[in-house]
């Protein structure tokens, strides 16, 4: 009788156990469920559906558009200023090569801009001798060495840059080995050269090469060459002209 009872109270203990077992695998399922809705409701927020997603990427692809149209405007409003600060600038240059009848302002106002327009750091500036035809150095600004065919009073050819641009008046921008120029600016009067702006060095923050330059070199081939050839004659002219007052007076005095 006893055993039996031992053996009833075991079965009862055994299946308490198992009870409890149960309950605490019914409370597990339930908090798992629990977690898979919440889940399933986050899940709701985060991903849209079909037609909010298909909104999503609409709206997305409007705003890489109108980033795209934005950094196209600001490439075209740089690029408008860049073009108006230039034009700006050829209006000064070309303002200060005819301000003037005097040839030494005339010679100061095409170094200025060879200097700030261009960012040449040496260069020289050949006139042709109307009586010897002979190119005079008549300007000379920065290290041009002694040696130099430029570092003379008078250039009598030899570098093949100058005198071929000198020849035929076309500007010459490319590098030769025979050649210590980096550009030769033939300055022309109609179809007469008469004279060259010979750059043969830029300044060092100078990074854009001369070939971006081109409207200034232009502007310089042109109106520099007929700036100075008016100079020229006016200088003559009115050396002239005081000649012949400095007669008249004389003669007035005898």
């Amino acid at each position: 009788m006893t055993d039996q009872k031992s053996r009833s109270d075991a079965a009862n203990e055994d299946g308490s156990q198992v009870v409890e077992a149960l309950g605490q695998l019914k409370s597990l399922l339930d908090d798992a469920g629990h977690l898979a809705k919440v889940l399933e409701n986050n899940a709701r927020l985060v991903i849209p559906r079909p037609d909010e997603q298909t909104q999503i990427q609409s709206l997305q692809e409007r705003i890489r558009e109108a980033e795209n149209d934005q950094e196209e405007l600001v490439a075209q409003l740089v690029e408008a200023e860049r073009q108006a600060g230039k034009l700006t600038s050829l209006y000064v240059a070309t303002y200060q090569l005819h301000a003037s009848l005097d040839p030494a302002e005339v010679r100061s106002a095409i170094a200025e801009i060879t200097r700030d327009l261009l960012g040449a750091a040496t260069f020289v500036l050949l006139i042709q001798d109307e009586n010897e035809g002979e190119y005079e150095v008549a300007l000379a600004y920065g290290d041009v060495a002694a040696e130099s065919r430029f570092g003379a009073p008078s250039y009598d050819g030899g570098d093949a840059l100058v005198d071929a641009a000198l020849t035929d008046g076309h500007l010459r921008l490319e590098r030769a080995t025979d050649s210590e120029a980096l550009a030769v600016v033939p300055l022309r009067v109609e179809d007469s050269v008469v004279g060259a702006l010979v750059i043969l060095a830029m300044l060092d923050h100078k990074k854009t090469p001369l070939s971006e330059d081109r409207d200034i070199l232009d502007l310089l081939a042109a109106h520099a060459a007929s700036a100075l050839v008016a100079a020229r004659i006016y200088s003559k002219t009115h050396r002239k002209l005081e000649t012949l007052q400095g007669l008249v007076g004389l003669l007035r005095g005898s």
